[in-house]
């Protein structure tokens, strides 16, 4: 059961507002767009329907988040505040993590993003959901940033990212990054492929679950303005990785677009939703350009912008 699952809901929840897309261009199923709850979304769509889903939600941090987006609109903001002892917190996720699992396909995979606030609670959480057999993954993306200089920690510079498997069966594509040889020198080892560029000689070996990728910075061509940003070749290393070429993939809470935007170019299907109208504005806005920037190729993302139905 794939996209084509959802040309329909349970019931008459969506309202399309829009069809976005390259004139000239059409497919089978439009890809998703969504303004609305996720868990009402979530709750209309089909059982076992899609093959990655990557979360990023609040991460229990105590903050409010504004950012700026284009000139003249509001500032994407949101709280993320929910008392002390994450009670509240981690039910509110507990319940939209289920709804997640429940429409993975059996070689799908899920992803959930989190740091140090929160993370262990929710790795125990997960466990207790899915089972601790389901867990294959601690991924650590380690970046820099600015900020002052802490007084009484060590610098915090790296989130978590837990990855679970509906099944045995998931679908998984190895993939390679480069091992520096120590001091940059070829070593001459019998069957061993080795590589020289601009810092010296390489191997390539299986890839680790720490990834050193920087952030959205200021000037980058990615920067949207969205407050909490990741960096598409975050999303490029699980999306490749993790979803079958033509799969299906979702994100429910999807802030800037990074996740759809990335999926487009990569060949994949997607259904992205968030709540907040900003949000929403700012991925269709990201999602038209990049359709104009890939004019007559496959990867061009045509969508529908839809909104739950009041």
């Amino acid at each position: 059961m794939k996209m084509g699952c959802f040309g329909h809901s349970r019931n008459r929840l969506f309202q399309v507002v829009e069809i976005c897309g390259m004139e000239g261009v059409s497919g089978s199923s439009p890809n998703r767009l969504i303004l609305g709850d996720n868990l009402t979304v979530m709750r209309a769509l089909p059982d076992a329907g899609i093959d990655l889903i990557y979360a990023d939600p609040p991460f229990g941090s105590g903050r409010t988040y504004r950012g700026r987006a284009r000139p003249g609109a509001a500032p994407p903001a949101f709280a993320d505040d929910w008392g002390p002892d994450l009670a509240d917190y981690l039910a509110w996720l507990s319940v939209r993590c289920r709804e997640m699992w429940r429409l993975l396909a059996p070689t799908g995979s899920l992803f959930v993003h989190c740091d140090h606030h929160a993370g262990h609670y929710i790795k125990v959480e997960l466990d207790r959901l899915f089972g601790r057999a389901a867990f294959i993954n601690e991924i650590v993306w380690c970046y820099k940033s600015g900020g002052a200089s802490p007084r009484r920690h060590f610098s915090r510079k790296h989130d978590l990212i837990l990855m679970y498997a509906r099944g045995p069966g998931y679908f998984f594509q190895p993939q390679k990054e480069k091992s520096y040889n120590r001091g940059g020198k070829p070593y001459r080892f019998k069957g061993v492929e080795e590589f020289q560029d601009e810092r010296g000689w390489y191997t390539l070996v299986a890839m680790k679950d720490y990834w050193e990728i920087d952030m959205v910075g200021r000037t980058s061509g990615e920067r949207t303005g969205y407050p909490t940003q990741k960096p598409e070749r975050l999303l490029e290393r699980i999306i490749a990785g993790c979803c079958p070429p033509g799969g299906v993939v979702a994100d429910f809470f999807c802030g800037s677009g990074t996740t759809p935007a990335v999926a487009a170019r990569l060949g994949r299907r997607w259904v992205a939703c968030d709540e907040s109208p900003v949000a929403v504005a700012i991925t269709r806005e990201r999602l038209l350009q990049l359709g104009r920037a890939a004019a007559g190729k496959a990867a061009t993302p045509e969508f529908t912008l839809e909104q739950v139905s009041g």
